[in-house]
């Protein structure tokens, strides 16, 4: 399928498309965000590590179904025999180009399952801009289309996400860390949802979703306490930052209500963001504006971004525009260590590209 350039889609929808999408998006009516009833898969799902250290593998923008993706998958199994991982994270754009159709979609085997056979445990997803996906891939606007990523949780042994939002403590008692995996797609979109009150970025389902953070971080037992979303706050990547994402200048297709959500529940509050999006592996310095906040980008395990950058000179600890691959964070009491691992996809080797304790 033909990818589209961000900033031709973005112009695209900021004129006539638009307009034409107004009638589709008026139709769609909100759904509840617990995961729908389904089949629990045979087994039960795989258990969450319960030790005193977690290891833990970070993906994002996967779901390509290329041998690409394979390669990156292979690599991932090599280093899982050497040290064995305890769960992953998917950062979004799990289903390209435009994500499922129903939760019961061949696309879960042929762009999840599959490549990533043996890697058999918890896999902690978050939804992206092409898993909702409505006229172009990738345009984020229909919202309704992740639901079918929900409702395949009750389905899958290993693929996590029992709401589009939610929480995720490891281990479950004395947690070490906590994942917060949160669904800024409305607030980010190609296309943003005018038409549907829901969905607003004064709507229910955001309104929801910040009370919801806000309570659930000041909740939180766990030392670490992580942000998981697939659109970055920060980036020196394509897309770029919140609040200018691909260069728009126009309101909100720019991502201000993201960085705004960002400002106001996350930063100062996590440690780390993990984000996917731009198709790059970037380990980037905190901010003053982020109050101390890293932003993490693991988006290139199954696309790159061609070298792609918005702002290279930006302080980082690493950042790739080029390679495929993917991250390793161990976990632990009183130490946080990010491995950063690129792909060679002929030979599927993995080279240790980035290896620091934060």
């Amino acid at each position: 399928m033909t990818e589209f350039n961000p900033i031709d889609r973005r112009s695209f929808l900021a004129g006539a498309g638009l307009a034409g999408a107004a009638v589709s998006l008026a139709a769609l009516a909100p759904t509840a965000v617990a995961a729908v009833p389904g089949v629990v898969p045979a087994g039960g799902k795989f258990a969450f590590p319960t030790g005193s250290g977690v290891r833990v593998l970070v993906t994002g923008d996967a779901g390509t179904g290329t041998p690409a993706q394979w390669a990156v998958a292979d690599a991932m199994r090599k280093v899982h025999g050497a040290e064995p991982f305890g769960m992953a994270l998917g950062l979004g754009d799990n289903i390209y180009e435009a994500g499922p159709n129903g939760d019961r979609d061949v696309q879960f085997a042929t762009k999840f399952e599959d490549p990533n056979h043996g890697l058999d445990f918890p896999w902690v997803m978050a939804l992206g801009n092409h898993d909702n996906t409505a006229l172009f891939p990738g345009d984020g606007g229909w919202l309704l289309r992740g639901n079918d990523e929900v409702g395949y949780h009750q389905t899958s042994r290993k693929w996590w996400m029992p709401s589009r939002y939610y929480s995720a403590r490891v281990p479950e008692e004395n947690p070490i860390v906590e994942f917060f995996v949160l669904d800024l797609n409305p607030v980010a979109a190609y296309l943003p949802p005018l038409f549907v009150p829901y969905w607003a970025a004064d709507g229910q389902f955001m309104n929801e979703q910040r009370a919801w953070l806000d309570a659930a971080i000041a909740a939180s037992p766990a030392k670490w306490k992580i942000a998981c979303t697939h659109h970055p706050y920060l980036s020196n990547g394509s897309h770029g930052d919140a609040g200018a994402y691909d260069g728009i200048p126009i309101e909100p297709m720019n991502g201000v209500h993201a960085k705004r959500f960002y400002e106001d529940h996350v930063v100062g509050r996590c440690q780390f963001i993990l984000s996917g999006h731009d198709h790059t592996l970037q380990v980037l310095e905190p901010t003053v504006a982020s109050k101390g906040t890293r932003q993490i980008v693991s988006g290139a395990t199954g696309k790159d971004s061609h070298g792609k950058s918005t702002s290279p000179d930006r302080a980082n600890l690493y950042q790739n525009f080029d390679d495929l691959g993917f991250m390793v964070m161990d976990l632990n009491p009183d130490s946080v260590r990010l491995r950063v691992y690129t792909v060679d996809i002929p030979t599927a080797q993995p080279t240790l590209a980035f290896d620091r304790r934060l």
